[in-house]
């Protein structure tokens, strides 16, 4: 088993109220819809068990499950931090941002995750390479979602 990390950071500026965009980032049910690769977000209390369903990796597919301890601080900042109950392949870990800005809410993102997979070190270019893209349809997937939401 070879442990592999990714980062998404970015940030952006979305159109709408930062009560609602933060409505929306504390409801699982709703994350779960919205982002790709997602199958389903389970809460207990402040740690969520998310379900990632057919990742892509070197041909292969892994549905991935891991346990995140979620750190809210209303309205300003959400904080994900790995908190295995019993034995997972991936985490995360980073924040979710967020500020008052001219025309809406200014949401910051930074998480990296890491992915325990039967896989040689020598993959890892390839690994990774995969891990930053399917960050990025998740990302780009979850932004349009939110978006097609708040605009209701």
């Amino acid at each position: 088993m070879t442990e592999f990390t990714a980062r998404k950071t970015s940030e952006a500026v979305v159109r709408h109220d930062r009560r609602r965009v933060w409505d929306v980032l504390v409801d699982p049910a709703l994350v779960a819809g919205m982002t790709p690769m997602v199958s389903g977000i389970a809460a207990d209390g402040d740690h969520w068990r998310w379900s990632l369903s057919r990742i892509p990796v070197l041909g292969r597919h892994y549905d991935l499950h891991f346990t995140e301890l979620m750190t809210f601080e209303p309205h300003d900042t959400i904080t994900f931090e790995h908190a295995p109950r019993g034995p997972e392949r991936a985490g995360v870990d980073g924040h979710y941002a967020l500020a008052d800005t001219p025309g809406g809410t200014a949401l910051a993102i930074d998480l990296a995750i890491t992915v325990d997979l039967p896989l040689p070190r020598l993959s890892r270019p390839v690994v990774q390479t995969a891990m930053h893209g399917a960050l990025e349809v998740m990302g780009a997937g979850f932004a349009r979602s939110l978006e097609r939401h708040l605009a209701r």
